[in-house]
């Protein structure tokens, strides 16, 4: 046999070296509390359950684990929801592949949703997320540990139904005592914060007697809103527990119909369906609190007779005031056995006259303006579908159509009409079919009048009978 060489083990093949080095693991930490309560102090629930977080990512230091500077809390947001800045900003960057592990205090700050949670561990699984509890150890790579995992969740749930059913109780069974039940307070009261009570303010109790008084002479709302704001007077201002001023606003004839709705002004207090007496005094009598009730009632029912766009206004949904960028709807009047037709802006119907300039707009003259603009750039609009529209409500091929049909063509062409009232212009915004539009992020050709509408237009003493 040949000898073998002394040195032939130097010739065999050196085996590679093993890395040694450790992957970064990068770990972001989601806080929660499910109250506002006690989060403006120094050191609050959040700053702890991070704190926690922090040190067991430091302990795990040796398995590349660090922690990302990024944060994600949520403070004042239930876990039975997904509807969280600081969960959907993590889901985010979860899915932007910028996080590999997920660290929390306890499950239930995640979500007390089982439903909730299961999609969330999905996502996770799929993007290869490690999930980890500090006070919970558990390993979501085995069967074990996904089952502890789900157990733990679902008493989280159930801790939370419990709490919700106490919480619902406990408001009901006040609210049979006549307690006050928290929430804004009512003009004509203020809170005895010790005793939970709600004690008459005289002052503004007269305010609201003479609020109702008022409702009842006027039988409208608007008109009464109009007199409130020439007096000054505002809803209830009050300083909450945490310093702020809360309230104090214009009255318009949202708030204005609450008020006269609230039974609060009769002593009592009202759990869903239910009405219970209050431990406060009122301050309406019920003869004046029916009275308001029942003619707001009518007023309701005289207004379901009539049908939208009963009248087929031709801007009917897509005219907007230029001052205030809210929609202008339309009003139908009657004088003298003959109707008359306007748009005024939406904060004119509902905070009085003085509430926006624009004013009564004469409707047959705004409307014919529009369908004369519509004429002059009909052969400018490049989509052919919304081009051969145009046409076919172009005179006189407009007259032979119903005022509906008319208005309900007028809407598949143009996206809305902008009225200026400053400059007495009007601007229309075409719609289009045309894709390059669609993705440029814009759907609308813009067309703006070269003439300016009359200034007797926003005259409502300039009557335009139809």
């Amino acid at each position: 046999m040949p000898r073998r060489s002394r040195n032939h083990l130097d010739a065999a093949p050196k085996a590679e070296p093993v890395s040694t080095e450790i992957q970064t693991v990068r770990c972001a930490i989601y806080t929660r509390k499910s109250t506002s309560e006690g989060l403006d102090s120094a050191f609050n629930s959040l700053d702890a359950q991070r704190e926690a977080a922090e040190a067991y990512i430091a302990s795990q230091k040796h398995m590349g684990w660090t922690v990302i500077p990024n944060r994600y809390d949520d403070g004042g947001f239930s876990g039975g929801s997904t509807e969280r800045p600081g969960l959907q900003q993590l889901l985010d960057d979860i899915e932007a592949g910028t996080i590999d592990c997920v660290v929390v205090y306890k499950v239930d700050r995640l979500s007390r949703s089982l439903l909730d949670f299961a999609r969330i561990m999905k996502l996770f699984e799929d993007k290869n997320i490690h999930f980890v509890s500090v006070t919970q150890h558990f390993n979501t790579a085995e069967s074990m540990g996904r089952l502890t995992l789900n157990i733990l969740l679902s008493f989280a749930q159930f801790e939370r139904e419990i709490i919700g059913e106490r919480i619902r109780d406990k408001i009901a069974a006040s609210r049979k005592r006549g307690k006050w039940p928290g929430g804004n307070l009512l003009l004509g009261y203020d809170l005895d914060r010790e005793n939970r009570r709600l004690l008459v303010n005289e002052d503004e109790a007269e305010q609201v007697r003479d609020i109702f008084n008022l409702y009842l002479e006027h039988e409208s709302l608007l008109p009464v809103v109009e007199i409130l704001r020439q007096r000054g007077w505002k809803t209830k201002s009050w300083i909450d527990r945490n310093g702020k001023r809360q309230g104090g606003r214009e009255f318009d004839r949202w708030n204005l119909y609450l008020l006269l709705n609230n039974v609060g002004y009769l002593g009592k207090v009202r759990h869903k369906e239910d009405i219970y007496e209050g431990e406060h005094d009122a301050i309406i009598a019920p003869g004046t609190f029916e009275g308001a009730r029942k003619m707001m009632e009518r007023n309701r029912r005289n207004r379901g007779k009539f049908s939208r766009n009963k009248y087929g206004a031709l801007l009917y949904g897509i005219l907007r005031c230029g001052h205030c960028d809210r929609a202008m709807i339309h009003c139908p009047t009657q004088k003298d056995g003959r109707r008359y037709r306007y748009y005024v802006c939406i904060r004119t119907q509902t905070a009085g006259k003085n509430a926006c300039p624009t004013g009564w707009i004469n409707a047959p003259r705004l409307e014919k303006e529009v369908l004369d603009r519509l004429q002059e750039i009909t052969g400018r609009i490049e989509d052919p579908e919304v081009r051969s529209v145009a046409t076919s409500i172009s005179p006189p091929r407009a007259e032979t159509l119903t005022p509906k049909a008319l208005a309900k063509r007028l809407r598949q062409i143009v996206e809305r009409v902008e009225y200026d009232h400053e400059r007495k212009t009007i601007r229309l915004l075409i719609r289009s079919n045309d894709e390059d539009a669609h993705t440029n992020d814009t759907k609308i050709s813009a067309f703006e009048s070269g003439d300016s509408i009359e200034t007797t237009l926003g005259c409502q003493a300039n009557h335009a009978g139809v």
